[in-house]
């Protein structure tokens, strides 16, 4: 009878060691996510959607933005 080969299992998912913020997911309406996608469009190195909902958020809670009253 010949020998079996091992069988090598492919690691799945992400890397050990590394730490990843926590996934929030959110719904925008066809008009916000436009404005998104708009101010993402005017910064010089053009961030993609989820960087820009990132750096909005932070600009937010910094207090650079526009402050709305309700």
């Amino acid at each position: 009878m010949p020998k079996q080969e091992k069988s090598v299992h492919k690691k799945r998912g992400r890397p050990r060691g590394r730490r990843y913020g926590e996934t929030i997911p959110m719904r925008l309406s066809p008009a916000l996510k436009d404005k998104v996608e708009a101010w993402a469009d005017k910064q010089p190195d053009a961030p993609s959607r989820s960087e820009a909902l990132r750096r909005l958020v932070e600009l937010a809670l910094a207090g650079k933005g526009k402050q709305r009253r309700p």
